[in-house]
């Protein structure tokens, strides 16, 4: 009887009588054959080496097995842990300052340089145990301009004064993490190597799929990461050639020494035949600085002599002044700007000049210098209604990732490579829009527009001297495309008594000196409220 796996039973092996007997060979070859066959106590896995050293795929081949390459990796674990509580700070800070974290910056500068350590750890923490050249040599990249970074900003003085201690110690911080994690990712390949060699008795050259995967995803992340460094240091280059144009006027620190502001005056002090000062014109800018709004017409008035002497001052984040700490107000704005004149020795009188926004900042501190003000001249300006327009949460959340985005200059950069922008443009011209202090005055506007600043002006328009000369000038075309504008132009005619004039400029836009129209009125009524 045949057995279930091929072999006679009992020990009859001998062939029967009758059989044919097989070739001489044949019954040995048959028999190998039996005898190979795989039965239930057949090893299904290759016998084990015996020359005492493991399978290169063996999971106990790891560079984990060696102390310093453990301790690393939870140096890396507590390296990241340390980066987001920092990342999470600046966050906050950017929206509210906490005490003695206030950059005179913009903020965003020291929150793109922790983003870039927290992704550079994390990066280190997920492709810990694949190291690769691509790898450390991008690393090294990285490492390489963020060190020219932390020369720069220690170097040039308006950069370090701006960033100041939290954004010097966000690039050190970037920089020593870049420098540890090329040094890490060395320390592994070598722990990796020695294992290999201790456990396997050689260097395994070859990699697996789910690594080779690893090591494509890796470097292609770190070439983004060189991508970014290489704009944030483009960038900083930038401001640290715009740092050399000098401002027309003086800084004067403010709110105890926090920041400073930038106040210039053209002209001398005049007086009239009884021995009293004349009127200075105070230009209060809109949407923009006022360097890029007012200069020209208010220049030619001066020129042509209608005014006698004018001051202008950049609001926190405008043009030469810093940053101001979060939240900011309209009427915090305007006690920087009281600060500032009484350092300068600038006294008044005042004739106020503001246009959009700027309106509601003249009116604010008109109301906290009710003696000194000889006439208010508000062009196309904002009234306090209609202050929901700039507290939108669509247009704060834009503002904060236009900000985010920022260091990287990829439009001034773009702007300063292609099209002649100059360091005029990027501070106070065409251009101001796109740096990151200005993006964070407009932040800080959007969030405190409807609440603190709505307060302040209905505050300031019910303290207002009744008997206080008023111009108003609107444009034809916001006034006719849009009702409500309208309505509140001519509210705003009947903040005072004593009204002057209201004339809408057809055919100006909302900057109604942009028209010729626009400029020539604007100086008529500007010499009719300055004579008085």
């Amino acid at each position: 009887m045949v057995s279930l796996w091929g072999s006679k039973n009992g020990g009859d092996d001998q062939p029967r009588s009758g059989d044919a007997t097989p070739p001489d060979g044949e019954g040995s070859r048959h028999s190998s054959q039996r005898q190979q066959d795989a039965d239930e106590r057949t090893r299904l896995l290759p016998p084990p080496r015996r020359d005492g050293y493991l399978d290169p795929d063996d999971p106990a081949v790891s560079p984990y097995n060696l102390w310093s390459v453990r301790a690393l990796r939870y140096m890396t674990v507590l390296f990241l842990v340390i980066t987001f509580l920092w990342w999470v700070v600046l966050l906050v800070s950017i929206f509210v300052s906490p005490p003695m974290m206030h950059a005179r910056g913009s903020g965003y500068f020291d929150f793109a340089y922790t983003t870039l350590t927290a992704g550079n750890l994390l990066i280190a923490i997920l492709f810990f145990s694949t190291p690769s050249k691509a790898m450390q040599i991008s690393g090294l990249i990285v490492a390489v301009f963020l060190t020219m970074d932390m020369i720069i900003i220690l170097a040039v003085q308006r950069v370090r004064v701006e960033e100041g201690w939290i954004g010097i110690a966000s690039v050190i911080w970037a920089t020593v993490i870049a420098i540890y994690n090329v040094v890490a990712d060395r320390v592994v390949a070598w722990g990796k190597k020695e294992e290999e060699e201790r456990l396997t008795g050689r260097q395994e050259t070859r990699r697996t799929l789910r690594e080779w995967c690893a090591v494509l995803t890796s470097s292609v992340i770190m070439i983004v990461l060189v991508a970014v460094v290489l704009l944030l240091t483009a960038t900083l280059i930038l401001r640290s050639r715009d740092a050399s144009l000098a401002p027309p006027g003086e800084r004067y620190y403010v709110d105890g020494q926090k920041y400073q502001v930038h106040l210039a005056c053209v002209g001398a002090v005049t007086k009239d035949p009884a021995g009293n000062p004349n009127p200075t014109v105070m230009l209060e800018a809109g949407e923009r600085p006022v360097e890029d709004t007012f200069d020209d017409w208010i220049y030619d008035a001066y020129q042509n002599g209608t005014i006698d002497r004018y001051c202008y001052w950049d609001r926190p984040g405008y043009g030469w002044s810093d940053n101001a700490p979060s939240p900011h107000s309209a009427g915090m704005s305007a006690d920087a700007l009281s600060e500032a004149l009484a350092q300068a020795g600038e006294q008044g009188p005042w004739v106020l000049v503001s246009a959009g926004v700027g309106g509601i900042h003249s009116r604010i501190f008109s109301s906290r210098h009710v003696r000194d003000i000889k006439g208010i001249f508000l062009i196309d300006a904002l009234h306090e209604d209609l202050l929901y327009r700039l507290a939108s949460p669509g247009r704060g959340f834009m503002l904060w990732v236009r900000g985010v985005i920022s260091p990287l200059g990829l439009d001034r950069l773009a702007g300063a490579l292609f099209k002649g922008r100059t360091r005029e443009d990027r501070i106070y011209g065409r251009s101001a829009y796109q740096g990151g202090k200005f993006l964070k005055a407009k932040l800080q506007e959007n969030l405190v527009a409807n609440s603190l600043t709505k307060n302040e002006v209905s505050s300031a328009r019910n303290i207002q001297s009744p008997d206080t000369p008023l111009v108003v000038v609107s444009s034809g075309i916001e006034v006719r495309k849009d009702g409500e504008w309208e309505k509140k132009q001519e509210d705003l005619t009947k903040l005072t008594d004593k009204l002057v004039a209201w004339d809408v400029v057809n055919g100006a836009p909302h900057e109604v000196w942009d028209t010729l129209e626009g400029r020539q009125i604007l100086e008529k009524r500007l010499g009719e409220l300055v004579r008085g």
